[in-house]
C-alpha cells in the first residue's frame, strides 16, 4: 500500500461491538489510522478532532442514525469532501437512496466480507486520491474551478457535495454530448466502486435544485445531455 493510503485516517461507526471489533481487525492489518463510534452523535464529536478521510457507517443506530450524521456531516466545514462508506443490514431500495441522497459514495449491504470490504475502501481512497486538478470551466453562467474545488452560477456560490461537484464538472467538460446512466457512473464513480443506477438520477435532481434545469436535459430511453441552451 501506498504511502498516502497507509496515512489515511478512517472513522468506524456501528452499534454492534461485533461489527467494529471485525472492521478494526482487518483494517489495523493495511495500516490504516482507525477510531470508533458506537453512535451518529459520538461520530460527528471524534470527526472533528480525528479528521477522517472515510467514514464506514451503519443506518441504523441509537441516538442518531445513519442518514442524519451524514446530513449533519456534510453540512460541516471541513467534510463536504469526505469519503462515506455505508455498511448496513437494511437493503431496502429507500433507504438505500437515501444514503446516496445524503452524500454516500457506496453501500455494502451485510454480512461483511471482509477482504471484498478492505478492496472497495482501498479503491475509494486511491480513486480520491490519484484524481488530477483540472482548469476552470467556465459554461453559460457556470463556472467550476477544479483546483479550488468551488463551483458558482452567476456570481452564486453552489455548495455541492463532491459526487455533484464531480458529475457537474464532467458534464461542463463534454456540453452537448448525451450519456446513458451506465457511462456516467464508470466516468464519475469509477468501475471499481459498486453503485446502482438510480444513483445517477439522485444526483441530477439535486443538481437540477441548484442550476436552471434545463442546463441537464434527459433525453427519454437515451440518458443525459448537458447544454445551456434552453430548447
Amino acid at each position: 500500500m501506498s504511502k498516502t493510503l497507509q496515512q489515511a485516517k478512517i472513522l468506524l461507526v456501528d452499534d454492534d461491538p461485533d461489527i467494529l471489533e471485525l472492521l478494526e481487525y482487518n483494517l489495523a492489518k493495511e495500516n490504516y489510522q482507525l477510531a470508533k463510534a458506537f453512535d451518529g452523535k459520538e461520530a460527528l464529536e471524534i470527526a472533528q478532532t480525528f479528521k477522517p478521510a472515510l467514514i464506514i457507517m451503519d443506518v441504523m443506530m441509537p441516538v442518531m442514525d445513519g442518514i442524519e450524521t451524514a446530513r449533519k456531516m456534510k453540512s460541516m466545514p471541513g467534510f463536504k469532501n469526505t469519503i462515506l462508506l455505508f455498511l448496513t443490514a437494511r437493503g431496502e431500495e429507500f433507504t438505500e437512496v437515501a444514503a446516496f441522497d445524503a452524500g454516500a459514495h457506496d453501500y455494502i449491504i451485510k454480512p461483511i466480507k471482509p477482504r471484498a470490504l478492505v478492496s472497495r475502501i482501498n479503491a475509494l481512497l486511491k480513486r480520491e486520491n490519484s484524481e488530477e486538478a483540472q482548469d476552470v470551466i467556465e459554461i453559460g453562467g457556470l463556472v467550476i474551478n477544479r483546483t479550488q474545488y468551488a463551483a458558482t452560477f452567476e456570481g452564486r456560490v453552489l455548495i455541492l457535495p463532491k459526487k455533484e461537484f464531480e458529475l457537474l464538472s464532467y458534464f461542463a467538460k463534454n456540453p452537448n454530448k448525451v450519456f446513458n446512466r451506465d457511462e456516467l457512473l464508470e466516468k464519475v464513480w469509477g468501475t471499481d466502486v459498486y453503485v446502482v443506477e438510480r444513483t445517477v438520477d439522485v444526483h441530477i435532481r439535486k443538481l437540477r435544485e441548484k442550476i436552471p434545469e434545463h442546463y441537464i436535459k434527459t433525453l427519454k430511453g437515451v440518458g443525459y445531455l448537458f447544454s445551456i441552451d434552453k430548447a
